[in-house]
């Protein structure tokens, strides 16, 4: 799979859509609802975009959970919207939860082997999640920091 075709633009879309639903069962309302779909379409194609070029599940998610939480930084002061909602609906595609279900299949079916790298693999996504919201609230915080001592 190419990173411009025609299969990454559906995958785009149907995550956008998956978050459009997901922003109204929240009760979101107005244009928020448009942005969070595109932030949760951006980020699952910033994934298929980057896992083509670095081949590494772990640094894809890494590079877009820091650009999709950069663009969340970016449009919820303009939309006066705490960050954490664009942030939590962006992120929902890279959730690892096709792990989850697959690690408590394997314990069922008492493959500890499995289960356990299951479980790791599945650890290591939800934890590189994690550290790219943090590195870029931890920028932003001290970009606004030094912006407010100016």
């Amino acid at each position: 799979m190419r990173p411009f075709d025609s299969l990454t633009l559906m995958q785009f879309l149907w995550a956008a859509l998956s978050i459009f639903g997901f922003a109204i069962r929240t009760n979101l309302k107005g244009f928020s609802i448009l942005l969070t779909a595109l932030g949760g379409g951006l980020s699952w194609a910033f994934y298929l975009i980057s896992l083509y070029y670095t081949k590494s599940p772990l640094l894809s998610v890494l590079i877009s959970t820091i650009l999709v939480c950069s663009y969340s930084e970016l449009v919820a002061p303009r939309f006066k919207t705490p960050v954490s909602v664009f942030v939590i609906c962006a992120i929902i595609p890279l959730v690892p939860g096709s792990g989850l279900y697959y690690t408590m299949r394997a314990y069922l079916d008492q493959n500890m082997t499995e289960a356990s790298s299951r479980m790791l693999q599945t650890l290591m996504i939800a934890g590189t999640i994690s550290i790219g919201i943090a590195i870029v609230s931890s920028v932003t915080n001290l970009i606004h920091r030094v912006m407010n001592k100016l």
